[in-house]
């Protein structure tokens, strides 16, 4: 390394879709995007430790990397402090680890992170800390993270190094402030400055771009093998759980005899080409080291990573990031996308060594999409290499019996305190709580296990009570519910199932609206990607939106009519006057950006569930939780309260016609206290024994295939609604309002709007009595056929405001 380094030198600007921050700065020296002599990287945390070094003295540290980018970096300055413990933040759900606590990035992709030392009084002391990034934008990252560990283990002085300090005059006077009101000490140190100064509108210039072109193709496609790698069971790969400075000479040693299996291995397969060493997000240390082992042992050796931040593309010269790659992610929940750039060595032709850990390698490393799959079809060589990871409990253990041996651990605080398995248990219980962590997640469920959809339409996040027995009369469960004994979404109503005259209007339903529907799930889907980017997790409102997020997904991944694009999609409970399920949107912050979460409903009745969500959303934030956007997103919206739908005519929608045989024969969800947990999801049960009734799939299938039918009329169907007034101005909720007093019903909660609504009424509460503008209007025929069945009377009110309106019976009195 030069001993000066301009900004210039260390960072390069590039782009990226993200509606918070548009830019990117592309570091030279760090080997995340661009690949980076491997020497550079180590000398440049080399160079940032000995600034560290001035400003602690001959004080001791402990050393915190950020993930993901930060967590080579901060492992080569803890190395060159010989740090007594090396700890980097993770966004992975490690389920062996505890969590001790977290904190927010703000303007990241994937916000969250959590500290897992093993055990937690390895980090949890007094000594200075010292915080490594690779930029400091604003700080504000840093203070949020000071902030939360300070409230753990207060510490007299903490150093924040990282290789560029973008801070400006406003940012650098708020940090004071901080550090006074915390009454500590925090120096800054940092291998250059500057400032970024962004063009306006920014943000909705990229998002204008065209597509960039993603996953090059070669005619000739590439190789793949596979290597699995020694590794000690008690020598820590990495920081995610901690390194210790005892343990950096086993490491060195462990390290070299995988440079020689390597050195081997290519020599056997590749002899005389360069290798590109590859490490997967937070595993960048160990690759670096292997890639400077090659390095010295003569083979030219370049390093870089994949990410989980999307960038822009563009094969330009100057452009940091001239090519590409989308991939599945290959650890156990495979539902997000990962990237990698460039991977390329001018003039040559080199071997990808891609270095993984065990929860990496798995089988959708390899699958389609899979990150190897895409390597080998740009023409690349691909080399795996696994690395078996560390423990967390072995180390665990290890190193509590190490310091049992030299007399009971004790916090920063110098009480005495115990790590147990899943929590630690100590003084403060306040704003960083320490229980269980939030990677403490139970696994989503899929069918054929769970629910008729296929595994890649949508992930339940739901507790399975299959085998509980919930069902209630429905007449003594509406009346226990009315009278305020009982919430709707303790127990379950008995699924009724109508009758072959009913299910034979039912197909004759879905074979004329399935156009319709088609066209209604296509614009809404591209509404959504025209208005939060291709970066998009789809998250539907359990049941009724399920059908409608396996629809915007199978939509989104046809590629008719835009580029393929692979949502991931996920279903989640919402109840109304409890909210939604925090322990799902702990989930989902843990393993998404916030910002790329869209919340989707089949069809909005009088607008209940939008306020519902707005509000469970805002308390989740205030209660220290991540922030989601509340929009709601619909495939019809009859009642006029959000902007982003497919229609807002009040039509029969094929799924609201049954109950669960249409919903992949998933019950409503539960929350009942008796069977959920603090950690649990919410709950629902699966009916396999309706399975031969079950036209899930065909509602899905048949509306799928009626998507290159309506292909020619997304666009025109998306501008309308685009240059539309889409202001919401809640009428619905103002004519169940007028419906509820001329008919002198005590609540709104007993009026149900809209085909959707009146249909459940019909299917799973005690009806009263059914509205209708028009007496034989067809989208409500099935309605008809229902309240015929259960002898429910049917009222024409010419001036309704909806095309029908079901009335709860009151039973309470």
């Amino acid at each position: 390394m030069p001993d000066a380094l301009s900004i210039g030198e260390l960072v390069r600007p590039g782009l990226r879709r993200n509606p918070r921050r548009a830019h990117l700065l592309v570091s030279t020296v760090l080997g995340k995007h661009l690949p980076t002599d491997p020497r550079v990287v180590i000398g440049a945390g080399n160079r940032l430790a000995d600034l560290v070094r001035d400003k602690l003295g001959d004080r001791e540290a402990v050393v915190l990397g950020f993930a993901e980018t930060a967590t080579g970096l901060g492992h080569c300055v803890a190395a060159r402090l010989e740090a007594g413990c090396y700890l980097h933040s993770t966004r992975r759900s490690e389920p062996r680890a505890t969590t001790l606590t977290g904190f927010e990035e703000g303007h990241s992709h994937a916000t969250s992170h959590q500290l897992q030392p093993a055990p937690a009084e390895i980090f949890a002391n007094d000594l200075p800390l010292v915080l490594v990034d690779d930029e400091i934008s604003t700080g504000d990252t840093a203070i949020d993270a000071v902030r939360a560990l300070h409230e753990f283990a207060p510490r007299s002085q903490y150093v924040l190094a990282s290789l560029v300090d973008l801070r400006t005059a406003a940012d650098r006077d708020k940090f004071e402030k901080f550090a006074a009101e915390l009454g500590s000490r925090i120096d800054t140190v940092c291998l250059a400055t500057g400032l970024v100064d962004l063009p306006a509108g920014l943000v909705d210039a990229v998002a204008a771009l065209p597509e960039p072109r993603l996953n090059p193709r070669s005619v000739q496609p590439g190789s793949y093998s596979h290597i699995e790698l020694p590794w000690p069971g008690a020598v820590p790969e990495g920081g995610r759980h901690g390194v210790l400075r005892t343990d950096a000479a086993a490491f060195d040693d462990a390290l070299d005899v995988v440079v020689d299996e390597v050195r081997a291995r290519l020599d056997a397969e590749f002899a005389g080409r360069p290798v590109i060493v590859l490490g997967h997000e937070e595993l960048m240390y160990l690759p670096v080291r292997l890639a400077a082992g090659l390095a010295d042992a003569g083979f030219p050796a370049r390093f870089q990573t994949t990410t989980r931040s999307p960038a822009y593309v563009l094969d330009e010269p100057g452009y940091p990031l001239r090519r590409g790659f989308r991939f599945t992610a290959p650890e156990p929940d495979p539902t997000a996308q990962r990237y990698l750039y460039n991977a390329q060595w001018e003039g040559e032709n080199p071997v990808l060594l891609v270095v993984i850990d065990p929860p990496a390698d798995t089988p959708e490393l390899v699958a389609p999409g899979g990150l190897v799959d895409v390597l080998t079809a740009s023409g690349a060589d691909v080399l795996v290499a696994v690395v078996p990871g560390a423990d967390p409990r072995e180390l665990h253990a290890s190193r509590r019996a190490q310091a049992s041996d030299e007399g009971a651990p004790r916090n920063a605080r110098g009480r005495e305190e115990l790590v147990t398995d899943n929590h630690w248990v100590g003084e403060s219980r306040g704003a960083v709580e320490l229980a269980v962590g939030p990677n403490d997640f139970p696994a989503p469920l899929h069918g054929p296990d769970f629910g008729s959809y296929a595994r890649e339409d949508v992930s339940w996040l739901l507790k399975d009570l299959s085998d509980v027995d919930l069902e209630a009369d429905v007449a003594e469960r509406e009346r226990r519910i009315q009278a305020g004994k009982a919430h709707y979404a303790e127990s379950l109503p008995v699924e009724y199932q109508p009758d072959a005259a009913y299910r034979e209007l039912f197909d004759r339903v879905l074979a004329e609206s399935a156009e319709r529907l088609a066209l209604a799930v296509a614009t809404v889907a591209e509404l959504v990607v025209a208005e939060r980017g291709e970066n998009i997790v789809l998250v539907s409102l359990a049941r009724a939106g399920t059908p409608i997020g396996v629809l915007m997904r199978r939509w989104l991944a046809s590629g008719i009519g835009r580029p393929a694009l692979d949502a991931p999609h996920y279903a989640v409970s919402i109840v109304r006057d409890r909210g939604i399920d925090s322990v799902a949107l702990d989930y989902l912050a843990h393993h998404h950006d916030p910002s790329t979460i869209v919340f989707v409903d089949g069809w909005t009745g009088k607008g209940a569930i939008t306020h519902e969500l707005t509000a469970a959303l805002d308390a989740y934030h205030a209660a220290g939780g991540a922030r989601f956007d509340d929009e709601l997103v619909v495939l019809a919206d009859p009642a006029n309260c959000v902007r982003t739908f497919g229609t807002r005519d009040d039509f029969l929608i094929a799924s609201a016609c049954l109950n669960s045989t249409v919903s992949g024969l998933v019950s409503r969800t539960v929350l009942n206290e008796k069977l959920i947990g603090p950690r649990d999801f919410h709950g629902a049960k699966f009916y396999r024994d309706l399975a031969a009734d079950d036209v899930s799939n065909k509602l899905i299938d048949t509306v799928t295939a009626a998507f290159e039918s309506i292909r020619d009329k997304v666009p025109a169907a998306v501008a309308a609604i685009r240059d539309s007034d889409r202001t919401p101005d809640w009428s619905g909720w103002a004519s169940v309002e007028k419906v509820r007093a001329e008919y002198g019903i005590s609540t709104v909660n007993y009026v149900k709007p809209g085909v959707g609504e009146t249909t459940r009424v019909l299917l799973r509460r005690v009806p009263w009595r059914v509205l209708v503008r028009e007496a034989d209007a067809p989208e409500h025929a099935h309605i008809r056929l229902l309240a015929a069945a259960r002898n429910v009377p049917v009222e024409v009110v010419p001036d309704l405001a909806y095309s029908c309106m079901g009335l709860i019976k009151e039973l309470s009195q």
